[in-house]
């Protein structure tokens, strides 16, 4: 029996068992979360193929930020390219909208509260295992070229990388000065121009030193781009300055809070992370987005020369090539800008994936995959058994089979968010949020707010909150429900808490009602007493 027919086995027991014991809507999980071990053990999978793998990461790219998908500013060839000589997997989310805790779970295979990276200030704890420590074990050579930004003052090579190229915190798009220097294998060296197209030489070079290699290898390119400040390359720069452009609906000011909105979320507008005051400028967030995607065409260039390199070195059809964002980003959808929060915008991102040899170009993935499903996906590809204590799955079936069969293959039925309330950013709040096929439920924690619950096949753009509709005052509890139960069994229940540390962006504009807080929640107002004592 194979890996994966005996998993099947077992998953579709566990379906059963769940059945028996509980309403089928509220199903506990399917197994309590495992330790990470002390050691790393790589398990083959016997009479498998191992493939080469490139997984390349970018920096706040949206879900819908490729012109493949209809978009109004960006220019992906290449990126469409992907799509159509591959997969398309258009349900991809992270587990914490925000750059340290993203790229903590795509290296670890763990939700952020199992990882314990919770913000963008801290290193990795001590005793984390990366799973390409797991493919060095096996043999493997690794590569990792770009952003790491897990302990923001140091780039010290990592564990689980045969070759390093990285730099400290966010990185800079052109180096600040002449002293300003990178980590390149434990040797500084200058920052040699704009860094997008240095990243991509860099993981070319890495390539070519692959050439004739009886092993496969593991190359991880992490872009800095598009990060903000949005620095274009100079042969993009200004190239969609005169692109017509109009806010989302969901950008519209809410003068009451009729709609039952949660009062946090619309006092952000007003605030570092906000349409009208963001990152405390007064620029419009038309030119920040527009300068996204013009910095965006150099991510693209990227994919395309990796891809050549690949054709060139006559691999291009057995390698495994996968595209992913660390999170997504906001120009205006609820009024915010930047990331963090549970909204679709924020949460989701793009993920595409290319292998001609096992993978059907042109295929669409309708099934939830996440950043924690990266590192199982790699593992399975480079013929490694997934280590147990995992939370992720591997997605490689779901792209390799028709769509008629990917629905035989057990799937998460509800996808889970987590988000930990930074001091430096004080604006959003601690929220856990848990995402099924129809509805999404997010309950912002310690907050005297509301709670949201959306129809999200209804109502993508998440307007309409139901959390106060007595018709769907079961689907709530429900929800609820799961959410605490999956959050106990995965050992979310305790907060991480940090010590406080950088600076807070706490201001508001005077001139755009800045002095005044939002109303609360309609719900939440009476006009009569609702007790009476005698």
């Amino acid at each position: 029996m194979t890996l994966f027919e005996n998993t099947y086995r077992r998953t579709l027991l566990k379906h059963a068992i769940a059945g028996l014991l509980t309403l089928c809507f509220i199903q506990v999980a399917d197994a309590e979360a495992v330790p990470v071990p002390a050691t790393v053990r790589a398990v083959k999978n016997e009479g498998t193929k191992p493939r080469n793998v490139v997984f390349i990461l970018s920096d706040d790219h949206r879900y819908d930020a490729m012109s493949f998908m209809g978009h109004p500013l960006a220019k992906t060839p290449h990126m469409d390219a992907m799509a159509k000589n591959g997969a398309h997997l258009k349900n991809a989310f992270v587990t914490t909208s925000l750059c340290s805790p993203s790229r903590a779970s795509i290296l670890t295979g763990l939700y952020t509260f199992r990882h314990r990276v919770i913000d963008n200030q801290r290193a990795v704890p001590d005793g984390t295992l990366f799973f390409p420590q797991y493919l060095q074990k096996a043999g493997y050579k690794t590569g990792f070229i770009g952003k790491w930004h897990m302990g923001r003052a140091n780039d010290s090579p990592r564990p689980g990388f045969d070759y390093w190229f990285s730099f400290k915190g966010q990185g800079m798009y052109y180096p600040p000065g002449p002293q300003y220097t990178i980590n390149d294998n434990g040797r500084r060296v200058p920052q040699d121009g704009y860094i997008t197209p240095l990243l991509t030489r860099k993981a070319i070079e890495f390539l070519e030193q692959q050439e004739g290699a009886e092993e496969p290898f593991f190359l991880y390119l992490s872009h800095k781009a598009v990060h903000d400040p949005f620095t274009p390359e100079p042969k993009y720069k200004g190239s969609l300055k005169d692109q017509p452009y109009e806010f989302p609906a969901s950008s519209e000011l809410l003068k009451n809070n009729l709609k039952n909105r949660p009062r946090w979320l619309l006092d952000q507008r007003n605030s570092w992370h906000g349409m009208d005051f963001a990152l405390h400028t007064g620029q419009s967030v038309e030119g920040f987005y527009k300068r996204y995607c013009e910095a965006l065409s150099s991510v693209d260039d990227s994919i395309g020369a990796v891809v050549g390199q690949l054709k060139e070195m006559g691999i291009y059809e057995e390698t495994l090539v996968i595209y992913m964002g660390d999170n997504g980003f906001m120009f205006g959808e609820h009024g915010l800008f930047d990331k963090r929060v549970a909204y679709e915008t924020s949460s989701r991102v793009p993920m595409l994936m290319q292998c001609p040899e096992i993978i059907e170009g042109g295929s669409v993935v309708e099934q939830v995959v996440a950043n924690i499903d990266i590192a199982p996906t790699v593992m399975q590809a480079m013929g490694l058994k997934k280590p147990p204590h995992m939370d992720g799955q591997s997605f490689l079936p779901l792209a390799q089979l028709p769509p008629a069969q990917r629905k035989s293959i057990p799937w998460r039925e509800y996808f889970l968010y987590a988000y930990y309330w930074e001091q430096n950013y004080p604006q959003t709040p601690t929220h856990f949020s848990l995402r099924g096929d129809q509805y999404k439920y997010t309950t912002y924690y310690g907050l005297w707010d509301t709670d949201e619950l959306f129809d999200i096949q209804a109502d993508p753009m998440e307007q309409n909150n139901l959390i106060h509709d007595p018709a769907f005052a079961r689907t709530k509890q429900q929800m609820q429900n799961r959410l605490y139960a999956m959050m106990e069994e995965l050992g979310g229940m305790e907060i991480p808490m940090n010590p406080p540390r950088g600076r807070q962006q706490n201001k508001r504009l005077r001139n755009r009602d800045g002095v005044k807080a939002a109303d609360f929640p309609e719900a939440f107002i009476v006009d009569e007493p609702l007790r009476e004592i005698k």
